[in-house]
């Protein structure tokens, strides 16, 4: 069942990621984009089977987008919303390994004592 749930994230992602690269270009579409990726990051609990796995396919979109055409262009622009959505996908990338960190201290004790 992990599996499954990590490759819908996986999917999820990748599909949230190819939406903001491809409008990328729009102001709108590169808000949109960072607001929906940030929302599901939020939404998803931390963890290898779901945050980290949204966070992989969302940068291996990126990843894929930023190589060079046959035609000798790219897809990212290397403009100020270029470079926004390439930081975002740092970001992107960081909050699904933060997301594996353990709890520690008082949060942790707290979460502890109300699972009972």
């Amino acid at each position: 069942m992990r599996a499954l749930v990590a490759f819908a994230c996986l999917l999820l992602g990748a599909g949230v990621g190819l939406a903001t690269v491809l409008l990328h270009g729009y102001g709108w579409g590169l808000g949109l984009g960072i607001a929906a990726t940030a929302a599901t990051l939020v939404a998803l609990p931390g963890g290898w089977w779901r945050r980290l796995a949204f966070a992989l396919g969302w940068t291996a979109v990126l990843g894929v987008a930023t190589v060079q055409r046959p035609e000798g262009d790219y897809l990212v622009s290397s403009d100020a919303s270029g470079y926004l959505l390439l930081a975002t996908g740092v970001v992107v990338l960081a909050a699904g390994f933060v997301g594996l960190v353990p709890r520690s201290g008082s949060a942790a004790r707290a979460a502890a004592n109300a699972d009972g």
